[in-house]
């Protein structure tokens, strides 16, 4: 897997996740307007191994 930073149409810095079969898993969802801020949006992502899964469909609404 590889993230690749990249400036979208508008100019903003996007992230995007991409399996290795090329296919993309996650994305920024948002644009950054500096490079060091969707850095930082990497590096979260990188970090966020130890989160939690918590199975929604058995919350009640």
């Amino acid at each position: 897997m590889r993230f690749e930073l990249y400036r979208d149409a508008t100019g903003d810095w996007r992230w995007r996740l991409r399996a290795t079969n090329g296919n993309v898993v996650a994305d920024s969802a948002e644009g950054y307007g500096r490079r060091e801020d969707c850095e930082h949006g990497i590096a979260l992502v990188k970090g966020s191994q130890a989160a939690s899964v918590v199975d929604m469909t058995m919350k009640i609404a």
